[in-house]
């Protein structure tokens, strides 16, 4: 997740928008690496609104992991729909940002499927998560927003916290770690600096297995 350096993931109101002035050609590229590496997207119902309206027509860099890798969302209504009404001020500023970056129509509907066919997870967010920790793949990786990250922060399901850093204060907004019931001990992996000032830090809890 891109994150301001006093812990806020979003704006008041969700706004991403300061992300796009320090995200360059290398912290995407970092970004993009690290995306290859998943072997399923796990997300909440609002992001999911936010990705299945953006993804399959965008032709980012981003873009084909995003489409080509599986995915799952959590929700308690059973089903995910496609509803522009639901999508947010996050998806409104990338949306400003990238109006130009759209694919090529030819391949829409394949990546249109890769969203549709994804799994919905309506049980208890514990029980899916490490259900599906179980199965064989690669690493799970979670997008927000913000709630959903929050849940996954507070039940202690995240092996490995890979946050961009920007290098911007807000003051106010939407926090990561909001809701931990006690303070949690970090151990840093890695740090990786950008060329406009981001840092990619990844943590693991200090008591997870290295």
């Amino acid at each position: 997740m891109s994150i301001s350096v006093d812990g806020f993931v979003g704006g008041p109101n969700g706004e991403i928008d300061w992300i796009f002035k320090s995200t360059d050609d290398t912290a995407a590229a970092w970004i993009v690496d690290r995306i290859w590496q998943a072997g399923l997207h796990i997300m909440g119902s609002h992001t999911f609104q936010d990705m299945i309206a953006w993804w399959p027509y965008s032709k980012e860099p981003f873009a084909p992991p995003m489409n080509e890798i599986p995915k799952a969302v959590f929700t308690r209504k059973g089903s995910v729909i496609r509803n522009e009404e639901l999508t947010t001020t996050a998806l409104k500023n990338a949306s400003a940002l990238n109006r130009d970056k759209t694919q090529d129509p030819t391949l829409v509907a394949r990546n249109e499927v890769s969203w549709a066919d994804a799994y919905v997870a309506t049980g208890d967010l514990t029980e899916e998560i490490m259900r599906l920790k179980q199965q064989p793949g690669k690493d799970i990786l979670a997008h927000g927003g913000a709630a959903f990250a929050q849940s996954l922060v507070r039940s202690g399901l995240i092996d490995e916290y890979q946050l961009l850093t920007h290098p911007i204060a807000l003051g106010a907004g939407l926090p990561l770690f909001s809701s931990l019931p006690k303070p949690m001990d970090l151990m840093l992996v890695s740090a990786t600096s950008f060329k406009k000032g981001a840092v990619a830090h990844i943590y693991r809890p200090a008591t997870a297995p290295a």
